[in-house]
């Protein structure tokens, strides 16, 4: 399976190329800086926005994978839901696997981004993601899968023990390296096909 990755370098997506090349498949690195990622067959830099390089990356890759996100520091949230709207509509016919927020989580018949203590210096950053997850589902684009962490996802231990959900946190917190299991669990048996899902330890 040849796997196109947006965001390689980043937390999530360094770690899904070492746990998809750990299992035998073919990871295309991509970032903006061009950045060599380990367990990479490939390295290109490029832009998801960019829509004649997104078309030309749908046609060598089996799954489209973006681990890339809206910056919670500023700069354009416009500008990365545009992208993924661009990949999107690339990706035809071929799935696109998307690295979502935990603020659009289910929680007491709300989002989890409008309940009393959510963090404001998360608030723009989980209303682009949900704005994205709405996008996703507004059935204009097919096969796709949207993955929210826990609300706290961190760098720290590989267990390959944690539990699944849909729409509501199942839990408090995600290492990096469990996520980038689920998410490579994902990529080779898709069980959540034109769905959200989320994980936590």
């Amino acid at each position: 399976m040849r796997i196109a990755l947006f965001g390689a370098s980043g937390m999530v997506g360094s770690r899904v190329a070492e746990e998809a090349a750990a299992r035998g498949l073919e990871v295309t690195a991509i970032t903006r800086s061009g950045t060599e990622v380990p367990g990479a067959v490939a390295t290109l830099q490029g832009d998801m926005g960019d829509a004649a390089f997104a078309a030309a990356v749908v046609t060598d890759h089996d799954i489209i994978v973006s681990t890339t996100g809206p910056s919670r520091t500023g700069g354009d949230h416009g500008e990365w839901l545009d992208a993924l709207t661009t990949i999107a509509a690339a990706s035809s016919d071929k799935r696109i696997f998307v690295v979502g927020g935990a603020g659009s989580l289910l929680v007491n018949g709300g989002m989890l981004k409008d309940s009393p203590d959510f963090p404001e210096m998360y608030k723009a950053e989980a209303e682009t993601g949900t704005r994205a997850l709405e996008i996703l589902r507004s059935g204009d684009y097919s096969p796709w899968t949207l993955i929210s962490p826990a609300p706290v996802i961190a760098p720290g231990e590989r267990t390959g023990t944690f539990t699944l959900g849909l729409d509501s946190p199942v839990g408090d917190t995600i290492s990096a390296e469990d996520f980038a299991i689920a998410m490579v669990d994902e990529i080779e048996n898709p069980r959540h096909v034109d769905a959200r899902f989320t994980v936590a330890n």
